[in-house]
């Protein structure tokens, strides 16, 4: 999110006299994104791709869309195919760095950002994850340090032109996934106008459309922009108390037993993620009757901001519980996200990854 903004700001998603009055901005956002494709694209200094593919996961609009569940679950069926992923990702919070840090569930969010801390949790350390702002640097070092990875995922780095890559729509082994979430492009327009980050026309190798069953049609077009197009439908998964991690309760479970008498609302729901509403609004699918906070985007929390919160249940997002270790609050309730890659997507993908190393061919 940028930093002018705290949140999405509403005129985003509609073409209205504000996002018209920032046009102008927006169009020279526009030339400067082109005047920078130019000189990338008569680059004479003999950039290379990595020795392995990279998998990009990033997006065109800013905010959250979902990257970090696809990431998680690629190199978790990457992995029973028999690759060896590593992950790579700029790190919220990493600008303080002087090189690329390794990641572990124990890393703090403060320095190395929540998101690749969530990662290494969810698949406990698994995956080498390095952090840095310069990706071609946590490349290198993450293949110094585990030279048996074969494949790099990159959560976010479509816009980082340091990245060098040969995508698979030119004939390379490199992809570079859109996400797409069910707000869309909002209004179409770049920033500070709109939310994109880049046109909506850029390229891609394809586009992953996020959404849960109830909010797409049966059958998603296979196509987006001319390339090809997945859905992918997350879901929660089971909750479970933040101080005592061995504790679930299902969301049934958390319906019947906050439900509100006299129009009280028992449960509060937090959430200091790039799309709150979309959290907000799947907990109230699920029969949940709740207040909503959302917070911008990477905000911390203390006890006493939960102590202040007047709800039998907080329930928050498990991004957001990588950075509530020293809170012990009974109260809290984390919400797991979990999504499963389509067979397609798989098939397609290691099409793709299976291709010679571009950087052997001769001309």
């Amino acid at each position: 999110m940028p930093k002018m903004f705290s949140k999405a700001p509403a005129f985003w998603e509609r073409r209205g006299p504000t996002s018209l009055l920032l046009w102008p901005l927006s169009f020279l956002f526009g030339q400067l994104l082109r005047l920078r494709k130019l000189l990338n694209e008569f680059d004479l200094t003999g950039k290379k791709t990595a020795r392995v593919p990279i998998i990009i996961v990033g997006n065109i609009r800013v905010g959250g869309t979902g990257k970090t569940p696809i990431v998680i679950s690629l190199a978790e069926h990457l992995s029973e195919l028999g690759w060896h992923p590593g992950i790579i990702s700029r790190g919220y919070g990493a600008d303080t760095q002087t090189a690329p840090m390794l990641v572990t569930s124990d890393s703090d969010p403060t320095l190395v950002g929540d998101e690749p801390v969530l990662i290494a949790k969810r698949t406990n350390n698994q995956f080498p994850l390095y952090v840095y702002p310069k990706r071609k640097q946590s490349i290198a070092a993450l293949l110094h340090a585990y030279p048996e990875v074969n494949v790099i995922i990159s959560d976010d780095g479509l816009q980082h032109s340091g990245l060098v890559r040969w995508p698979a729509r030119e004939g390379g082994r490199d992809v570079e996934f859109v996400v797409r979430d069910q707000r869309g492009e909002g209004n179409g327009f770049l920033l500070p106008a709109g939310p994109l980050r880049e046109p909506l026309t850029r390229e891609r190798d394809a586009t992953l459309i996020m959404g849960s069953a109830a909010s797409l049609t049966a059958k998603a077009d296979e196509y987006f922009l001319g390339r090809r197009a997945f859905t992918l439908r997350p879901h929660f998964g089971r909750p479970y108390q933040l101080n005592n991690p061995q504790a679930y309760k299902t969301l049934d479970d958390m319906s019947l037993a906050y439900s509100g008498k006299q129009g009280r609302t028992r449960i509060t729901a937090v959430a200091a993620i790039g799309n709150p509403k979309r959290f907000f609004s799947d907990l109230e699918k699920h029969g949940l009757k709740i207040k909503g906070i959302g917070l911008p985007d990477h905000s911390s929390f203390t006890p006493e901001f939960f102590q202040k919160i007047d709800a039998d249940c907080i329930l928050i997002t498990e991004k957001d519980a990588v950075k509530c270790k020293d809170i012990n609050d009974a109260r809290i309730w984390v919400i797991p996200m979990h999504l499963n890659i389509p067979e397609d997507l798989l098939e397609w993908l290691q099409t793709i990854l299976h291709r010679p190393d571009p950087n052997r061919y001769t001309l």
